[in-house]
């Protein structure tokens, strides 16, 4: 008659199951959660630290050939779960909150308009969102807000006591400007009143338990862009650039904004990369340059992300109010916003482990 089987012996198999993001044991990194053993039935949880692990079913796969190889496993019961991991923020002093439940703080950023930054804060939003994830999207260009265009919402946001609720739309919270302005109606603000209308979208808004907060920032290193990285909790930026030399020589300039204030950069993304005409699907036509965005990150030390092609239907749906990512979710562009989503991802899961605490936002710019 065999033995059953034991926790170690189970534990034992399942050890050399590497994490490749955290390049350890998912047992010796705590990943297996109630473990049961049943005669020869075993059940139990592998808990990822973000629901966007590309090797999910991996991961399934090889442990559930694993346990079922033990002396005296007749049945394996495997259920995927994941807890997203936080970068917490440094104490700070007296005065509201700053985005208390939100665990994952991530700024969208470029250093000029005009590259798809808020086309691309939107659908890495939704790609986030479609793996189980609870996701915001502050659109915190208050003086050209496109939120509202790209997501076709509109109306302003109700308060309920003191708090701003966020309008919902494809299972996202939004807040943005063009709420509380009128289409045709021009932005015309002076920094201090720019600097409290992003302090009230952090601290006045119900955002309540969110795993990602997606900002997407203003173009440059203006007013509005400095005061988000001075007082947001943020784990971390994704500079949005395209491939031509001006969009990278001001993408450099946003990075280096982000290392005044201690903000890692998770790597760059370059949007329009290039066009591939529907009738030539092995044809790439690069038509802002080629390579650009993986020589700068070279250059200045960050990863390169990837690259999104040029696909008319972001711009067609985008004034539509149907993000790529929802409409079209099979196309290139769309699956290239889910690959690099899952990328930041866990990227900020690393960070969460291995990366020093958010400093304090309530940082003092001083005269150079």
């Amino acid at each position: 008659m065999t033995n059953p089987a034991t926790p170690a012996a189970i534990l034992d198999a399942l050890r050399p199951i590497i994490d490749p993001d955290f390049g350890k044991s998912i047992v010796d990194l705590g990943f297996i959660k109630n473990l049961k053993i049943s005669d020869g039935d075993v059940s139990f949880a592998i808990e990822l630290t973000t629901p966007a692990c590309p090797v999910k079913a991996e991961f399934q796969k090889n442990a559930q050939e694993r346990v079922l190889a033990v002396a005296g496993v007749e049945n394996v019961t495997i259920e995927m779960t994941s807890q997203t991991r936080g970068r917490s923020a440094a104490p700070k002093g007296p005065g509201p909150d700053i985005l208390p439940g939100v665990k994952n703080v991530v700024a969208i950023a470029s250093g000029k308009g005009g590259v798809g930054k808020s086309t691309t804060a939107l659908n890495l939003a939704l790609a986030l969102s479609a793996t189980g994830a609870r996701v915001g999207l502050m659109d915190a260009d208050v003086y050209g807000p496109s939120i509202p265009l790209l997501t076709g919402t509109s109306g302003r946001p109700e308060i309920e006591g003191q708090r701003i609720l966020p309008l919902e739309k494809f299972g996202l919270k939004l807040i943005s400007m063009g709420y509380f302005a009128g289409d045709n109606t021009p932005v015309i603000w002076r920094g201090p009143m720019v600097h409290g209308l992003i302090q009230q979208f952090m601290t006045d808004v119900e955002w309540g338990e969110l795993d990602y907060l997606i900002v997407d920032m203003p173009p440059g290193t203006g007013d509005a862009a400095l005061t988000l990285t001075q007082q947001a909790p943020l784990a971390g930026a994704v500079i949005v650039t395209t491939a031509n030399d001006l969009s990278l020589i001001d993408a450099r300039k946003g990075l280096a904004m982000f290392e005044k204030v201690q903000v890692p950069v998770l790597g760059i993304i370059e949007n329009m990369s290039y066009f591939t005409p529907p009738d030539l699907p092995d044809r790439k036509y690069y038509i802002f340059g080629n390579g650009g965005g993986k020589r700068t990150a070279d250059e200045i030390g960050v990863d390169f992300l990837g690259e999104v092609p040029i696909d008319p239907r972001i711009v067609e749906g985008g004034d539509a109010g149907k993000p790529i990512v929802i409409d079209a979710p099979d196309s290139i562009a769309a699956i290239a916003f889910t690959e690099l989503a899952g990328t930041v991802a866990r990227k900020l899961a690393v960070l969460s482990e291995t990366g020093p605490e958010i400093a304090d936002a309530n940082i003092t710019w001083a005269a150079s």
